[in-house]
């Protein structure tokens, strides 16, 4: 009789715990992750003697931490990165606070990408093509983005207050940061930014784009507002059966800056990684790449994946010179560590030849030629 009063308790209790916590109200534990790399880099540039004489550099390139996290259906995503002094420091790359409205649905909010041509990379090697130099490549602004993906077709729709803002008011944006924006005596602000994209072939593989871009860009000096837009068209071939990727874009840009009486409006500035240089306010780009991977089954390698990227800039200004870039490499990927073998050409380059400052503005017309950097980048990722 005990056991059986026993058992009839327990059924009671279990009973009104049931009634009073049903399984679909269950209290949610919060979720975190916690991710990064460290890098290093191994450069030999062409252009430069003393590098040569002594073979080379090897150094430090970044240390980086990722944090993803939920809780009660708001997520976080987050991605703090290190440099050397030289390259810019510490500062934040991108992140924002997230609510999925559906599978197919959701809403971002801070620091993220800008949805424009091929995402994530336009490119398969360590230094990107010729759109992220002029910030359309991997661009993460301060805004509100909302995506919905149904698989055949997905569209970005999004607001950008400012670029990355690390000095508020009226002062000079920091070129410190991760992507290329206008700085100078300029500032961007008030952007919208529209992406559709549809997907063909039995698996999705085909990808077709279009994006279109608009804002504002506010002079310090006469404290009114220029003008700004682009547009791209994209394609990309990727799949989970094929070892082959295609990437193929064109896009357009113009800047119509509202300088002070006298002051050259052919240019703006632009800065990213601690250091600002001038570029064309009028041109386009185009864009190629094609990479290959092939799996290896053993214990250190398991796959390297071969690829070629060219871009061409052609700027829209009378008597300047246009722009070249094409990365040939290998990226070696070896448990948690993703290795990247470049030979980067350029032509008229600032990363890639010994002009900085005009390299992407009239250049150096009759005295440009091809020049090389051979670059090593190890990376830790965990």
């Amino acid at each position: 009789m005990q056991k059986v009063l026993l058992l009839i308790t327990l059924l009671l209790v279990s009973a009104v715990c049931h009634a009073q916590f049903p399984a679909d109200k269950v209290e949610e534990k919060p979720y975190l992750k916690l991710g990064g790399a460290v890098r290093f880099n191994y450069n030999l540039s062409t252009w430069k003697e003393d590098q040569l004489e002594r073979g080379g550099d090897f150094g430090f390139d970044l240390f980086r931490i990722n944090v993803e996290s939920e809780y009660k259906g708001i997520k976080l995503n987050a991605e703090f990165r290190h440099y050397s002094q030289a390259f810019g420091g510490a500062f934040l790359k991108q992140g924002w606070f997230q609510y999925d409205f559906s599978d197919k649905s959701q809403l971002q909010v801070g620091l993220n990408q800008i949805p424009f041509g091929i995402q994530q990379y336009n490119s398969n090697n360590w230094f990107f093509n010729m759109t992220y130099y002029v910030g359309f490549e991997d661009d993460h602004d301060m805004g509100v983005k909302y995506i919905h993906d149904t698989g055949l077709w997905r569209w970005q729709a999004a607001y950008y207050k400012s670029a990355e803002e690390f000095v508020f008011g009226a002062a000079e944006p920091s070129p410190n940061r991760y992507s290329y924006d206008i700085t100078g005596r300029n500032k961007e602000n008030n952007q919208l930014d529209f992406k559709t994209v549809r997907r063909l072939g039995d698996s999705l593989e085909h990808e077709l784009g279009v994006s279109l871009q608009g804002g504002l860009l506010y002079n310090l000096d006469t404290e009114q507002n220029g003008t700004r837009h682009a547009g791209a068209i994209h394609y990309e071939y990727q799949s989970a059966h094929s070892p082959w990727n295609v990437k193929l874009q064109a896009m357009y840009y113009r800047i119509n800056p509202e300088y002070a009486a006298g002051e050259a409006r052919d240019i703006v500035e632009m800065g990213a990684y601690g250091a600002n240089y001038n570029v064309a306010t009028k041109g386009e780009i185009y864009t190629a790449g094609i990479a290959y991977h092939l799996p290896v089954e053993s214990r250190l390698l398991q796959g390297i994946t071969f690829y070629d990227n060219y871009g061409y800039y052609n700027k829209r200004i009378s008597g300047y010179e246009n722009a070249h870039m094409n990365v040939l490499g290998a990226l070696f990927t070896a448990g948690p560590m993703y290795i990247y073998t470049d030979a980067a050409f350029g032509y008229n380059h600032p990363w890639l030849g010994p002009e900085w400052t005009n390299a992407f503005a009239a250049g150096t017309p009759g005295e440009t030629a091809w020049h090389m950097r051979f670059n090593i980048n190890m990376g830790y990722y965990f």
